[in-house]
């Protein structure tokens, strides 16, 4: 039986060019000692809005309030199986010069200048995120991955395509 598992994830960055990174606890279970982004899981109610959850996270996990963010909007959704599993995550991209407030168990906040993020242990997906996001930056339309392999060597790949309304082209 295959199943579905909405998470909803914040790039935030600041003016001094900087991404605010959560270092995972290495007691998770989900990319433990591996650097995140700000995110979790869609709660019932927020299926439909995966922007409140996504607010909601990021409150929760740093303190920052939807106030304390300029220019929120979603940028990306990556569809990917996972075993039995379909994970289908929507990522928004903000600005703030607010520091977190908060401290959480999951991990560690810090602002990491942008050209020192590639660098550090990254899951697979959020790295093939960041190096499309740093190429391409900000868009009139939101990206949507899908991860696959590829046909000739087998390796992982996200295929991304610009999420577009065909009858408003």
């Amino acid at each position: 039986m295959i199943t579905l598992r909405m998470m909803s994830t914040a790039l935030l960055m600041n003016s001094r060019d900087e991404l605010l990174m959560m270092k995972r606890s290495l007691t998770r279970t989900l990319s433990p000692g591996l650097w995140a982004a700000v995110g979790g899981h869609l709660e019932p109610h927020e299926l439909n809005n995966p922007r409140a959850a996504c607010l909601r996270e990021i409150d929760e996990e740093t303190g920052i309030t939807n106030t304390e963010i300029t220019g929120l909007h979603m940028q990306y959704v990556l569809i990917r199986l996972n075993k039995n599993e379909v994970r289908q995550q929507f990522f928004y991209i903000g600005r703030t010069d607010k520091n977190p407030t908060r401290e959480t168990d999951e991990g560690e906040l810090h602002w990491i200048a942008r050209d020192e993020i590639l660098n550090r242990p990254l899951p697979y997906i959020f790295r093939c995120l960041l190096e499309h996001y740093f190429q391409f930056g900000d868009t009139p339309y939101p990206w949507i991955g899908s991860s696959g392999l590829q046909a000739e060597s087998g390796e992982p790949i996200i295929h991304w395509n610009p999420l577009l309304d065909p009858e408003q082209i």
